[in-house]
């Protein structure tokens, strides 16, 4: 008898997750052990240590996600694992112990692109999302625009040609001398900043174009904390940090709103770790609000990554008929549609 459960196994950078989920909306375990700690003294995720890590922690967090669903492996119905895109060495853990445990137990093997679970992190609020509508994925190594026509199906519009957004806040978070990892940190010192105290730059704005470009607002932002020093000027962190975000926040907005015209959808959403950032989601409401748009987004817990998105992407694979077998491997370049 068919149980409608599936274990989702999540490696691709530095957070070690898996989770239970049924029927592909309902969670019953979400386990997500973080790394940060351990990079932080770096600056950033190391990937040799973020690997060593996965192997310590996978099988624990796997039964611990276990034993919180109240449920043993043989209840499972699917295995789903993230095969990329991310850091080739972290992915393999996941991968490896996937496979072992869908051989071992004779259980289906369903392997997901890390994109397509920030998308279905969405569908575990059991919020009524229905296609056609635009999605923007926004992490610290993507920044997406994406039309999809019906589920499953994935048109990119529009993508970042260098820096993805949350890859600029790490790096200017950085030079400020904030910890790692910098979105978090930028948005709680913009709070109660003046986001018009600095003009930034806003990249590739021109009418029609849905592709983003981060390369120069990060010069910009590092050339005035440069000056400023060299001056003897005291930067005023939280007005910096409040226009840096704002010129983030603008564009991905605006680059948002055009396509959802363009491609006269009533439906927006948002998925990926920069989803998490209350500005952020507070502006598009009021925009989506103003022009009538259903705005869609997970809580901030499943916008970074976690077990459960890859357990409901997973899920909506196997019913959909998708099977991957034990030569699955590491794509840390994957991309929406390549699968």
């Amino acid at each position: 008898m068919q149980s409608g459960l599936t274990l989702g196994i999540e490696t691709s950078c530095d957070e070690t997750a898996a989770a239970v989920i049924k029927n592909g909306t309902e969670i019953l375990s979400n386990i997500v052990l973080s790394q940060i700690n351990i990079h932080q003294k770096y600056g950033g995720v190391v990937p040799e240590i973020a690997s060593r890590k996965h192997i310590e922690a996978i099988f624990p967090v796997i039964e611990e996600a276990l034993q919180e669903a109240q449920i043993t492996l043989e209840d499972i119905e699917v295995i789903a694992v993230t095969y990329g895109p991310g850091l080739v060495g972290s992915l393999l853990v996941g991968i490896a112990a996937a496979k072992a445990l869908a051989f071992a137990l004779s259980k289906p093997l369903v392997g997901v692109n890390h994109i397509e679970g920030h998308i279905y992190a969405n569908f575990l609020n059991r919020q009524d999302v229905q296609p056609p509508f635009v999605c923007l994925t926004v992490s610290g190594g993507h920044t997406d625009l994406l039309l999809i026509p019906k589920f499953g199906e994935y048109e990119i519009i529009g993508r970042t040609r260098d820096d993805a957004a949350g890859e600029a806040f790490d790096k200017v978070a950085r030079v400020l001398g904030l910890p790692y990892p910098g979105g978090p940190q930028i948005e709680r010192q913009a709070k109660g900043g003046n986001r018009h105290a600095i003009q930034f730059p806003r990249g590739m704005l021109e009418a029609g174009n849905f592709d983003f470009s981060f390369s120069g607002l990060k010069t910009a932002a590092l050339n005035y904390l440069n000056e400023m020093r060299q001056k003897g000027l005291a930067v005023g962190v939280s007005d910096f940090a409040a226009s840096f975000q704002w010129a983030i926040i603008d564009v991905l907005t605006q680059k948002l709103l055009a396509a959802a015209e363009k491609y006269k959808v009533d439906q927006l959403v948002l998925s990926g770790g920069v989803a998490a950032n209350s500005a952020f989601r507070e502006h598009v409401q009021e925009c989506a609000d103003e022009r009538g748009l259903q705005l869609f987004y997970p809580p901030a817990h499943l916008c970074t990554d976690n077990a459960a998105m890859i357990g409901s992407a997973g899920y909506f694979r196997y019913l959909a008929g998708k099977r991957s077998d034990y030569y699955l491997n590491a794509l840390p370049g994957l991309r929406l549609g390549d699968d």
